[in-house]
Order: structure tokens, then sequence, then C-alpha cells
């Protein structure tokens, strides 16, 4: 019997949220995680394009539904927040799984280094801008956590204000949360061998180019200080409300599916309904109907 057909992931097996969940409170060791691993769902990359594209098509069934409860009042949205090293995927996840989505209803925002009128601000203040809307997914590809990430490693800013943005980060999730916003925080677990083969990947390819700099090679030689911050980050903001979730990464094609099922599972908890007609439906008919 192929391989792809020993193993199916259904609505009867555990929710992925708790086979990927991190312990509140705890610093996860990244270093006795495979991140090649799969510790649930396809097993091999046919069967889960397959599945990843069954569950796009419930991610858009779900996606309408809480887009269409938005304009009735509904105040629930959802925020997606993806963060790894160089290579882990993040704009391939927007690429292969929120494109199932209908772009009315998402809000996709890249991260990059603040710019001089978003320096006068505190770190969060060009964050707030683009959260999304009530019936809105929104997807930040890099996002806040860069303010505790990269500014440790690089020393961007004092040691003493980057502990406070912990405990500002903390602060801010639980007013977006309260607010309505489902948080759902994935980290794309690269190993370092894996993240040499996709730099050289690209350094052979021309038309990737433009996704290589120079500062790659320097945030590299950088690596364990760079696991050390995310484990950090993820011990002191890891709470009930706003979860991290550590998503293995060595393989495109376990990552879009597990992201895609970690997605589905929260969306199918809100269970998103469609807001009734506040019209006549029977006289609108007759109306049409008696139209030439």
């Amino acid at each position: 019997m192929p391989r792809k057909h020993q193993k199916r992931w259904d609505d009867r097996d555990p929710d992925l949220r708790d086979l990927l969940r991190l312990p509140v409170g705890e610093r996860p060791d990244l270093d006795a995680h495979r991140a090649d691993a799969r510790p649930a769902g396809p097993d091999d990359k046919d069967a889960a394009r397959t599945a990843t594209a069954e569950l796009g098509e419930r991610l858009a069934g779900l996606q309408e539904r809480l887009w269409a409860a938005g304009t009735a009042g509904d105040r629930r949205r959802v925020l997606l927040v993806l963060q790894g090293m160089d290579t882990s995927g993040k704009g391939g996840t927007v690429k292969h799984v929120i494109g199932h989505l209908d772009p009315a209803g998402c809000r996709v925002r890249a991260f990059k280094a603040p710019t001089e009128e978003e320096r006068r601000h505190d770190f969060l203040w060009r964050v707030r801008r683009v959260l999304p809307r009530q019936g809105e997914i929104g997807i930040f590809d890099r996002s806040y956590y860069e303010d505790v990430l990269v500014a440790r490693v690089r020393g961007l800013a004092p040691p003493r204000e980057i502990e406070s943005r912990y405990g500002w980060i903390n602060d801010f999730e639980h007013e977006v949360t309260d607010a309505g916003t489902t948080v759902v925080k994935c980290f794309l677990h690269l190993s370092y061998g894996e993240q040499k083969r996709r730099l050289l990947a690209r350094l052979d390819n021309p038309d990737k180019h433009w996704k290589f700099g120079p500062g790659d090679i320097e945030d590299r030689e950088l690596w364990p200080d760079f696991q050390e911050a995310y484990e950090i980050a993820m011990e002191r903001c890891s709470t009930p409300a706003a979860p991290w979730y550590r998503v293995p990464a060595d393989q495109k094609w376990y990552r879009n599916w597990a992201i895609s099922r970690l997605l589905l599972e929260h969306l199918e908890e809100l269970d998103p309904r469609y807001p009734k007609a506040d019209f006549d439906v029977a006289e609108c008919r007759e109306r049409l109907l008696r139209a030439p």
C-alpha cells in the first residue's frame, strides 16, 4: 500500500493545536525538537497537497461566513502572526495558505525595518494601524516580535527597554483579544542545515537573487543568538489568550498543511454564521418576478 494512504488526518483526530501549542510560561528548547518532524497529518508531499487543497475549500467557506458576519456587526476577527528565521517560509505560507481566501476579507502586512515616521512612535504604533477589522483575517509576515528579536540580537534598543517590551506585548495582545481578535502565533521552526540549502538555492537561481541580501549571511552567523531570542520571546509572551505554536518548517508541504489546519481549527471554533436578512425576502422576490 502506498505510504500516503497509511495515515489520514480527519475531524476525528486530536486538534493540531494541542500538539503544536507551546506550554504557557515555559522556555522551549528549540534544539530538542526536529524541524522536519511530522507530529500528525499527511505522510508525504502528494497527500499533503491534496489535504491542504481540501482544507483551503473549508477555510474559504468559513472566511466568507466571518466576513459576512462582520458586515452585520459581529466584531470578531483573526490575526495570524508568522515568525521565523530567513527562508522559513513566511511568504510561502501567505501564498499557499492565504491564497485560498477572498482578498476582500484579508489584510496582509509584511513588516520591514521601521520608517523614519514609525521610529518617532512606540514600536506598537505601526502595528495598531494595520490590525484586522471586524470580519477580517489579518496576516503578519513578521510582526511586532521583531522588536524583541532583531532588536535584542542586534542591540537596537537598550536592554532595559527590550525587557519592558515583553510586558507591553502581553498587554497589547490581551487588549486585542478582549476586543474580539483571535490571535494565532506561529513560529516556523527551520533547521540550520535547511536554511543553508535554501539560501544557496536563491544564489544559484538568478530569478531569486532579489530575495537574497548579504545581511542574510550575517544573521545566519548569529543563529544561536536568534534561537535564544526566540526562546525568550515565546517563554515571556505565550499566554492562554495568545499562545505560540511551533510549526516544523523544513518541509514546505508539511508547513503549509499544518498552518492551514491550525487556522481551520480556530475558525471552526469561532463558528461564524451568515447574518439573517434585514429585509423582506419574499417581498423582494415578488418584485423581481413582476419586473420585466
